[in-house]
C-alpha cells in the first residue's frame, strides 16, 4: 500500500557527487523514519543514514561527513546527498520508510533500488 521511488543513482568517478531522492506515496498516515541502505556485491544490505520526523539524523561512520540525509515532511520524501565518493561506496541503494497507515497499521516499506557505481 505504501510505495517508494528513487531516482539519481549512477555512475560516477572517484571525488565526484550525486544525489538520491526517495518519494513515497500510497495510503499513507504518517513517516517516522527515512532512511538509505545499501547493499554492495557480495555483501549484506548496511544502513547508510537514517533521519526521524524531527530531523535527527544517524549516519555509518564510513559516510559521515561526505553524504547528508534530509526530508520534507510534507512532500513525504528524502534525499540523500553525497560528495567525495568512493569506490568503495559502490552499491545498490534502497530507500526506506517506516510509519502508520490511515489504519493505524504500521508499514515498512523498501525502494526498488538505483544502482550507484563510483569508477577508480
Amino acid at each position: 500500500q505504501v510505495q517508494l521511488v528513487e531516482s539519481g543513482g549512477g555512475l560516477v568517478q572517484a571525488g565526484g557527487s550525486l544525489r538520491l531522492s526517495c518519494a513515497a506515496s500510497g495510503s499513507i498516515f504518517s513517516i517516522n523514519d527515512m532512511g538509505w541502505y545499501r547493499q554492495a556485491p557480495g555483501k549484506q544490505r548496511e544502513l547508510v543514514a537514517r533521519i526521524t520526523h524531527g530531523g535527527s539524523t544517524n549516519y555509518a561512520d564510513s559516510v559521515k561527513g561526505r553524504f547528508t540525509i534530509s526530508r520534507d515532511n510534507a512532500k513525504n520524501t528524502v534525499a540523500l546527498q553525497m560528495n567525495s565518493l568512493k569506490p568503495e561506496d559502490t552499491a545498490v541503494y534502497y530507500c526506506n520508510a517506516q510509519g502508520l497507515m490511515p489504519t493505524r497499521l504500521l508499514f515498512d516499506s523498501w525502494g526498488q533500488g538505483t544502482p550507484v557505481t563510483v569508477s577508480s
